[in-house]
């Protein structure tokens, strides 16, 4: 049966995307009727297939799919499709605080080894600020190189707005990082001030005489199993979600906004696959992590970081992956959060790319030793982005004004934002995912069996879970 769907699936695609080709290159001349219906019966196929596959990565995948498919063939629906991207986002924005706090808490009071969190700490900054570097250094040499900005002219007027940004010095980022008041923190989805303070109470739990903490200790690691059957509800969800962010993009955006700056799209999809060939998979490979397993595990997450454009979207379900690739919960639960705000490797790439970008747009001479003076800037400034999709654009705006560069370039980008937002964070997260597995192993603690059989794991059905209560 599933054989004979797949077989029936990949032939209405077929037949789909050539009669697509023929129209498109003048061959033969197709009514768009015809191609819209053969289109929808290839999506119809692919529904098919995800239904019988029962998988999420597949339904995510799909869900994709038709929802460009809605975006190009009915765009005012699209855009209305808006709510059912945000009720998904918030749902998981419901999960991260109490996942964190529960599973930081848990591992460290729970193994009462106060000096592998310090160990930890100085390890994870040490990864992130190397990794970071690079990245930034990646996306200048491909900005230089491309040269994405030569050439482009101030359009006569404007249709947009810039976020206002007010300055901010150094002390202002580092006093940023220590939470004022948890719910307010929790609210704002500060990941980075709940995991200091998710540390702070778990040390402090840990001082406490055994008889006493293990009571809370007991509590909290009920209630990470709990916030873990949590997020697998949520992310039944995830495939609607996940193709209503895909249908609205495409639905709002169009194809036309590509002409004039696909040249910067491309020199940003190029240095980010650079970024994973050239950095990525060898440190992968140093820490001796299968490339293809690891893949497999994380391309959930992966995908739902692409569509919705939110690295936090994706941060509990890509913490059950890790965990079930062989790395610990308290690494996990530590350094994927922090990674949240200190190894954004795509958003950093992406902030060098896009600063010379607007010196070249605007025909300003950038010398290289401005351009090294702007990168340690971006190293200190592009740690306050906190994993929201389009932050960036604020961290950007900071940096062009500090090197007194015009703004009307970034104005230009934003066009094109949310397409280069959708690669910058699928990137932070696979780097992210990574970062866990490179201190595990650095601590000694990666689980070599269980990673070597994390692609063989069969997700629970949580439905049948469901009715068999």
């Amino acid at each position: 049966m599933k054989k004979n769907i797949t077989l029936i699936n990949w032939g209405l695609v077929t037949v789909a995307a050539v009669a697509t080709c023929l129209n498109e290159y003048n061959l033969i001349a197709i009514p768009e009727s015809v191609l819209l219906v053969l289109r929808w019966l290839a999506i119809a196929g692919l529904l098919a297939y995800a239904f019988v596959k029962q998988s999420l990565t597949t339904s995510i995948i799909v869900a994709m799919v038709v929802g460009t498919e809605i975006g190009y063939d009915y765009p005012e629906v699209a855009t209305n499709l808006r709510f059912l991207r945000q009720i998904f986002l918030r749902m998981i924005k419901t999960i991260i605080a109490p996942l964190l706090f529960a599973t930081l808490v848990a591992g460290i009071a729970g193994h009462s080894d106060l000096k592998q969190v310090g160990r930890m700490g100085w390890k994870s900054l040490l990864y992130f600020e190397v990794v970071t570097t690079i990245a930034l250094f990646i996306g200048l040499f491909f900005a230089n190189f491309f040269q994405p900005g030569a050439g482009l002219t101030a359009p006569a007027s404007f249709s947009g707005e810039l976020p206002k940004v007010e300055a901010q010095t150094w002390q202002d980022i580092i006093l940023h990082i220590f939470p004022e008041n948890l719910a307010k923190s929790i609210y704002n989805g500060e990941v980075l001030q709940v995991v200091i303070f998710s540390v702070l109470f778990g040390v402090s739990l840990a001082l406490l005489p055994a008889a006493k903490k293990q009571k809370f200790v007991n509590g909290v690691e009920l209630l990470a199993e709990v916030m873990f059957k949590f997020t697998k509800l949520v992310m039944l969800f995830a495939p609607i979600g996940v193709g209503a962010a895909i249908a609205e993009t495409v639905g709002h955006m169009g194809i036309d906004v590509l002409s004039n700056l696909a040249m910067l799209l491309v020199t940003l999809y190029c240095a980010l696959l650079a970024f994973i060939l050239l950095v990525l998979v060898p440190v992968a490979l140093f820490v001796r992590v299968p490339i293809i397993k690891f893949a497999k595990n994380i391309a959930e997450p992966v995908s739902i970081a692409f569509a919705t454009t939110s690295s936090e979207a994706a941060l509990p379900k890509a913490m059950e992956k890790m965990e079930q690739f062989g790395v610990p919960r308290q690494i996990v639960s530590f350094v994927m959060p922090t990674g949240y705000s200190f190894n954004l490797d795509g958003s950093t790439l992406y902030l060098s790319l896009a600063t010379i970008f607007v010196a070249q747009a605007a025909g300003i001479d950038f010398p290289i030793g401005q351009q090294i003076g702007m990168v340690f800037l971006l190293m200190l400034t592009s740690k306050g982005v906190a994993g929201i999709p389009r932050a960036t654009l604020v961290i950007l705006l900071g940096a062009v004004a500090s090197f007194g560069l015009p703004e009307w370039p970034v104005l230009l980008i934003m066009g094109i934002d949310e397409l280069m937002d959708m690669a910058r964070t699928s990137v932070n997260v696979i780097g992210n995912c990574l970062a866990t597995t490179v201190i595990g192993r650095w601590e000694g603690e990666l689980d070599d069996a269980k990673m070597q059989a994390s692609d063989r794991i069969v997700e629970e059905d949580v439905v049948e879970e469901i009715l068999e209560h």
